[in-house]
């Protein structure tokens, strides 16, 4: 499972990451302080989330046998 979490967080890690980007650079924040924070939590926030989307794609595949 961490491998499909690990394959997984380059799609989900920069998505949010652009994300909290835009939502800073909406909000105001045009430094290069606020926005380099935004994109670190975003990468932050990335981690635990591709590992459930992870945990929810195996966790809904049939298994092998009767």
């Amino acid at each position: 499972m961490i491998r499909l979490a690990c394959m997984l967080y380059s799609i989900v890690g920069s998505s949010v990451a652009g994300a909290f980007v835009i939502a800073a650079l909406v909000t105001g924040y045009d430094t290069l302080v606020p926005i380099l924070a935004a994109a670190g939590v975003g990468a932050m926030v990335g981690v635990p989330m591709s590992y459930f989307i992870a945990k929810a794609i195996l966790g809904n595949t049939p298994s092998a046998g009767p």
